[in-house]
């Protein structure tokens, strides 16, 4: 299995990393534990998750993804095996929220409890808390490594401005770096990312694992209708791709998939694979059948004439 590092940090991560933030909503623990299972058994560790997982699910309130990441290593006993990112910074209840240092100082301690391991690999800023000063931020977080508790840091959902704005402050005061950014980045919606953001991405070895790669489940080609929504958890937040930009996006990639005797979100995670911006993108599974499908992609090397023909049709409007 390739493994990148991850911009300038001491991790080593594999080309894909898998999304944990269906635990607790479209996968209980056993089935959790098996995709877990799985997942290592196949050369994979890189996992993501974040404290306000699985939160907005009926019943849940938050922690849910921790909570099973946590109960799985210690049932296995294999911590140090694995490669644990977690966020912070969205509301967990009243007054939980934000990047201060007064709330880091309690968010990582509930977030390790979960896990129930004594280090988080990669703890990331869930969302810019422009309230906070980004130095307040990063100080917190250079006391959380100077204790142990945390390896190594990124950012999530940042805008161009304010990571470029986080990595000023980090060279001059001698703080942490965001080593990693998380941003919405597919084939159908490319707009937010390239640009200003891949550019800085590019410029200052920045590690990029971006979430939603299937844009929801859209690319692996199951929702060609409105019909095919009903029922689906996801289902609504694919409507919008049911246009004749997306319907195009799959056209193409159903082309390249007979090339290589694949599936469309095989080749969708393999054309992110391939953009030399990208580290590792994110990628969830339910069932052991989506997660052999997820494996394979990683082994796809397109062809430059595959890239193009996918880079054409899926050129933001």
């Amino acid at each position: 299995m390739e493994s990148r590092r991850l911009g300038q940090s001491s991790l080593e991560v594999p080309s894909i990393a898998f999304g944990c933030n269906v635990f607790g909503w479209t996968a209980d623990e056993k089935t959790s534990f098996a995709l877990l299972d799985a997942w290592l058994d196949a050369g994979f560790n890189f996992l993501d998750s974040a404290d306000v997982y699985s939160r907005w699910h009926p019943g849940n309130a938050g922690g849910e993804s921790e909570t099973i990441i946590g109960n799985w290593m210690k049932a296995r006993g294999n911590r140090a095996k694995v490669i644990v990112a977690t966020k912070l910074g969205i509301e967990m209840g009243p007054g939980k929220k934000g990047l201060s240092r007064a709330y880091m100082q309690q968010a990582v301690e509930d977030s390790l409890r979960r896990l129930q391991t004594d280090y988080i690999d990669l703890y990331q800023s869930h969302r810019d808390d422009p309230e906070t000063p980004i130095e307040e931020t990063l100080s917190a977080y250079g006391e959380l490594i100077k204790q142990g508790k945390v390896r190594e840091i990124g950012a999530s959902n940042y805008a161009a401005d304010r990571l470029a704005e986080s990595l000023r402050i980090s060279a001059e005061k001698g703080l942490p770096r965001y080593q990693s950014l998380q941003p919405l980045y597919n084939l159908v919606e490319r707009r937010d990312f390239e640009g200003a953001l891949e550019d800085l991405c590019r410029k200052e070895t920045i590690g990029v694992i971006p979430f939603y790669s299937l844009a929801s489940g859209f690319l692996t080609g199951k929702y060609r209708s409105h019909d095919d929504t009903a029922g689906r958890a996801r289902g609504s937040r694919v409507e919008k791709y049911l246009n004749d930009y997306g319907f195009g996006v799959l056209k193409a990639l159903d082309e390249v998939a007979k090339r290589y005797d694949a599936r469309p979100g095989q080749i969708a995670i393999a054309w992110l694979i391939a953009r030399p911006s990208i580290t590792a993108p994110i990628a969830s599974a339910t069932t052991l059948e989506q997660l052999a499908e997820l494996v394979e992609a990683a082994e796809i090397d397109l062809d430059p004439d595959s890239i193009q023909k996918i880079d054409d049709a899926s050129k933001p409007r």
